[in-house]
C-alpha cells in the first residue's frame, strides 16, 4: 500500500538512538509543530544524511507517514547554528534552552513559533546580550503558547500599573491589592523592559535596561517557565551554572 509522504522545514531539537542502526530525530516543524521521526541506518558510516541530524540544523525535510513514527527519507539543509555556538558557553547553552523549551511549549502547528526559534538561534551565534536574546525568545514563545505573564495590568484585577509586584502562580504583575504572598519586589522599569521584550521591541528595551534589569527580568522569565511547565528545564539549569 502506497504511503503518503511530506515535506517540511523543520529544525532539529534533539535525537536519540534507537535500534542497531537508526535514530529517533525530535524535529520542530514549521507546518506540524513538534514530529518524532525515525531515520533508519544514519549511525552507519556510509548514511547518506546522518551527519545532517543533529542539533542546531534547519533543515529540508522529507518524511513518510508511518504507523507509531514518520520515517526520514531526505534531508537538506538550510542552515547549522552551532559551528558558532559551540565555542562559547553561554551562547551555547541559551540556544540548548531554546531547543529544550520549544519542544515542552509546542501543541500543534505554529509557523510562528518555528520562525521565532529559528531567529533566536541566529541572533545567539553573534550577540552580545546571550541572556537578555534569551528571555525575549522565552517571552514572545509564551506569548504563542497562550500563557504569557501580565507586565503592566494586574493579573488578577486588572488594575492599570505600573506595578511593583510579580508572582508567577497570579500570572505576572499584581497590583497593592491583589499581591499575594510570596510575591517579588520588583522595579516597574523591569516589567516595562520585559513588556518591550515580549514585543520584540529590542533596542527600545535595550535602550532602559541595565544588568541589574537583565538579571531580575531573567529571573521572573525562569520562576513564571518553571510553573507553567511544572518543572524546570534542565538547559536553563545549566545556563544558569555557566
Amino acid at each position: 500500500m502506497r504511503r503518503d509522504s511530506y515535506r517540511e522545514r523543520a529544525l532539529v531539537v534533539r535525537t536519540y538512538d534507537f535500534g542497531e542502526a537508526d535514530r529517533i530525530v525530535v524535529l520542530l516543524t514549521r507546518g506540524r509543530g513538534i514530529v518524532r521521526a525515525v531515520a533508519k541506518g544514519v549511525r552507519r558510516a556510509k548514511s547518506r544524511f546522518g551527519s545532517r541530524l543533529q542539533p542546531f540544523v534547519e533543515l529540508d525535510v522529507q518524511l513518510y507517514v508511518g504507523r507509531t513514527l514518520d520515517s526520514i527519507t531526505s534531508a537538506d539543509t538550510v542552515a547549522y547554528f552551532g559551528s558558532q555556538l559551540i565555542d562559547d558557553p553561554t551562547r551555547y547553552a541559551a540556544a540548548c534552552v531554546v531547543l529544550e523549551s520549544v519542544e515542552k511549549m509546542s501543541i500543534g502547528a505554529e509557523p510562528q513559533l518555528f520562525d521565532l526559534a529559528v531567529e533566536a538561534l541566529r541572533g545567539l551565534q553573534t550577540t552580545e546580550q546571550p541572556l537578555y536574546d534569551l528571555d525575549a525568545f522565552l517571552l514572545q514563545a509564551m506569548n504563542f503558547a497562550g500563557w504569557a505573564p501580565s507586565l503592566f495590568d494586574c493579573a488578577q484585577c486588572g488594575t492599570s500599573g505600573p506595578h511593583h509586584a510579580f508572582h508567577p502562580v497570579a500570572g505576572g504583575a499584581v497590583c497593592v491589592h491583589c499581591r499575594p504572598p510570596g510575591a517579588v519586589e520588583v522595579d516597574p522599569e523591569t516589567l516595562h523592559m520585559m513588556w518591550l521584550m515580549a514585543g520584540g521591541f529590542r533596542e527600545s528595551a535595550l535602550s532602559v535596561g541595565n544588568q541589574e534589569r537583565f538579571l531580575q527580568a531573567h529571573r521572573l522569565v525562569r520562576s513564571y517557565l518553571y510553573f507553567h511547565l511544572e518543572r524546570g528545564l534542565a538547559s536553563l539549569n545549566v545556563l544558569d551554572q555557566v
